[in-house]
């Protein structure tokens, strides 16, 4: 498979999910999914699931391009993909009203 990147549409707004899934010999061995926005026509990156530095995490950024890290205890990374997806397809609105309250 390698590397496969793809976006999923959240709102008629442009909200989406950017996908990255590396696999080698059939095994998923990365991935990446993160929720951009459009706000005042510029897209900023919202919330960033990965398995950077080795473990699963969740990545909250605000508008100064600062992270707030939290690990989720997934090992198995296409039950961490599933988790990553819902978690943004239903929280998607909340991440970003918390996002825009710190704009200034």
């Amino acid at each position: 498979m390698g590397k496969k990147e793809f976006t999923k549409q959240l709102s008629q707004e442009g909200d989406r999910l950017r996908i990255r899934i590396h696999a080698e010999k059939g095994k998923v061995v990365n991935i990446v999914v993160q929720y951009e926005a459009k706000i005042d026509d510029k897209w900023y990156p919202i919330v960033r699931y990965d398995r950077s530095h080795g473990y699963f995490h969740r990545d909250i950024l605000n508008p100064k391009g600062e992270k707030i890290k939290q690990l989720i205890d997934i090992s198995n990374l296409k039950n961490a993909l599933t988790y990553a997806e819902q978690d943004l397809k239903d929280r998607w609105e909340w991440y970003k009203e918390r996002f825009k309250k710190e704009i200034k």
